[in-house]
């Protein structure tokens, strides 16, 4: 595994050298992720993305956490029970089989009451336009927000979805234990 991660890092030093031309500089990336793929579980992946905004690049906080934070592009306000679309000045090329799951940072809705409505929202793999937030302040006061500040929060998450699952029409499903218990089914403590 080791000779892979140096040929990555070569891959790597080769395409920030400026030499190449755009398409020498795209099969270096397909190489790159193709070899990252080919690593343990416990390597990194990377995911590319392009930061139009002046606001740091996101990174995760900490080693082990699951989300990174995305900042808005933009200030702003939300009125009480208003929604708006904040953008981010991100925009992201996924790996085949990833998607970003775009989710409420904890702190902003305990606070704040304020959260993302459709959470998660989803950035499919073939989408690489701006990246947007879909706020909504749940609260009993107007909510303010300034460029920069955190969120939302980025998750990168494996899909099972287009070549990996078929969706498959039938007259009627197996029948389970649950069967149709919904919400509140399983008890309340």
């Amino acid at each position: 595994m080791d000779g892979l991660r140096e040929q990555i890092e070569a891959l790597k030093q080769l395409k920030e050298s400026g030499m190449l031309n755009d398409e020498m500089s795209k099969e270096i990336d397909e190489a790159i992720l193709h070899m990252a793929k080919s690593l343990q579980t416990d390597d990194k992946l990377p995911i590319k993305f392009v930061n139009k905004s002046d606001n740091p690049d996101p990174i995760y906080a900490k080693p082990l956490d699951s989300g990174f934070d995305l900042r808005a592009n933009e200030s702003g306000s939300l009125k009480t029970l208003e929604r708006k679309l904040v953008p981010t000045g991100l925009y992201f090329d996924l790996p085949e089989t990833f998607e970003l799951q775009v989710r409420p940072r904890s702190g902003l809705a305990y606070k704040n009451g304020v959260t993302v409505l459709n959470s998660p929202g989803t950035i499919d793999n073939g989408y690489t336009g701006e990246v947007k937030i879909l706020l909504v302040n749940l609260s009993n006061e107007e909510f303010t927000w300034e460029k920069g500040d955190r969120i939302a929060q980025g998750v990168i998450c494996n899909r099972l979805a287009g070549e990996y699952s078929v969706l498959l029409k039938v007259k009627e499903i197996n029948e389970t234990e649950r069967g149709e218990g919904g919400f509140g089914s399983t008890g309340t403590k």
